[in-house]
């Protein structure tokens, strides 16, 4: 084997290994909360993951987020359950946004120099 043709298998290798890598930490990766979970059942959630997963745009995905919000409010009224008025949002996943610098509060530039008067 050349030089050239062991570093081309060396290099392949890696990247196969980098891609099964990749492949096995997204599996891990556990589910987002769905909104109303508690008064679902296990098929139900399911079938909800399933729907958003095969949705092709962010709008199809809000739209089915939102029927399903609307479900879940009236299936919790029904039970005499109360849930949070706003369904969760779009975003990459729990935790979006959140933690230190995501936005005005204590801590964000409130001391000197820090625009505030």
């Amino acid at each position: 084997m050349t030089p050239r043709s062991r570093l081309l298998a060396l290099g392949l290798a890696g990247l196969l290994l980098g891609a099964g890598l990749a492949g096995e930490s997204a599996a891990q990766t556990p589910p987002r909360p769905i909104y109303g979970s508690q008064l679902m059942t296990p098929h139900e959630r399911q079938v909800y993951r399933e729907r958003m997963r095969e949705a092709r745009t962010a709008r199809e995905r809000e739209r089915i987020r939102l029927e399903h919000h609307r479900q879940m409010q009236e299936r919790a009224r029904e039970h005499g359950v109360r849930l949070p008025d706003m369904p969760p949002g779009p975003g990459p996943g729990p935790g979006y946004g959140a933690g230190r610098g995501a936005g005005p509060g204590p801590g964000a530039g409130g001391g000197p120099g820090g625009g505030r008067r």
